[in-house]
């Protein structure tokens, strides 16, 4: 019997239309903010209402790779320029695959730029791949509904 769950650890990212290969992703999760609001002569509650939709920052993190790449050149121009330019956005897209490759979920984070750029830490005791993270701000995410997801436990 074939399992139809999907698995964490096939998954593609794409910055400006190429392939970024990443070990890991996170922060994938947007939320509806609440107010509570007192009502006059009524003590027992408050009403909670709604307010406003936030989401974390999409945060990347691979191997340090030692050629360039578009991806930390727009880090470094974002970040190491300040707002003395305007800063550059780009859409980015999260793909998370089925086993023979198919796209089963698409998230598209719209408007994003680099606001954090990092290098685990060097140890000489330990003998650890060097990773970069990169951190994106971005305007909301949509989750594409052409993908296969809503077929995939029919």
């Amino acid at each position: 019997m074939q399992s139809n769950y999907l698995v964490g650890f096939y998954f593609e990212l794409s910055f400006k239309g190429q392939d970024a290969a990443f070990q890991e992703v996170s922060g994938l999760s947007k939320e509806l903010s609440v107010e509570e609001v007192v009502c006059g002569g009524e003590n027992r509650f408050k009403y909670r209402l709604p307010t406003v939709s936030t989401s974390q920052n999409l945060v990347l993190k691979r191997a340090l790779i030692p050629e360039g790449s578009q991806l930390v050149d727009w880090c470094a121009a974002t970040i190491d320029e300040g707002l003395v330019n305007n800063i550059t956005t780009h859409d980015v897209s999260l793909s998370l695959l089925s086993a023979d490759g198919t796209v089963c979920v698409l998230w598209t984070f719209y408007n994003a730029y680099p606001v954090k750029y990092a290098v685990s830490d060097l140890k000489s005791q330990e003998n650890e791949i060097v990773m970069e993270s990169i951190e994106l701000a971005y305007t909301y995410f949509a989750v594409s509904p052409d993908t296969m997801f809503g077929n995939l436990f029919d």
